[in-house]
């Protein structure tokens, strides 16, 4: 199993950008990113743990249509979310095992720390995808602490 490892510091407290991550995931993701994610939805379960989310992919993606997720790990005490792809997306680019992972740990009252681990397996020896995958949820975790600051919610 390879890893590919990021952080970041935003400046929203933990459990707005929790909520956010674990809670309102679905409604929130083609907000923030409408041309990474187009639609995002449940198709199995009740969005904890073992829930498979369907995402379709927007014109920024061209070479993935759709992915399935599955909440593999989803820990409110620790604030950790883990979502493994099950069908398409990563699974049709070389990759055996895909699997994001998202930790939080508070700073202070308005600032935390986004751990972000990339666990994969690939038929091939070489590939960007996970460095591109990290620096993407870089992307999207900055577009969520910037879209939380415009709302009233934090």
């Amino acid at each position: 199993m390879k890893e590919a490892r990021t952080q970041a510091t935003v400046h929203v407290g933990i459990d707005s950008l929790w909520k956010c991550l674990s809670k309102d995931l679905l409604s929130i993701l083609p907000q923030v990113t409408p041309n990474l994610v187009q639609n995002a939805e449940i198709i199995e379960g009740d969005g904890g743990l073992g829930s498979i989310l369907l995402l379709t992919f927007g014109p920024d993606v061209p070479k993935m249509k759709y992915q399935k997720e599955k909440i593999v790990e989803l820990d409110e005490s620790l604030h950790r979310i883990g979502l493994q792809v099950i069908e398409g997306g990563h699974l049709d680019l070389g990759f055996t095992f895909y699997k994001v992972s998202n930790q939080l740990t508070t700073i202070s009252e308005k600032q935390t720390l986004v751990d972000v681990m990339v666990a994969y397996e690939c038929e091939t020896e070489e590939t960007v995808l996970p460095s591109e995958t990290t620096a993407s949820a870089l992307a999207w975790i900055k577009g969520l602490e910037n879209y939380l600051l415009s709302t009233d919610t934090i």
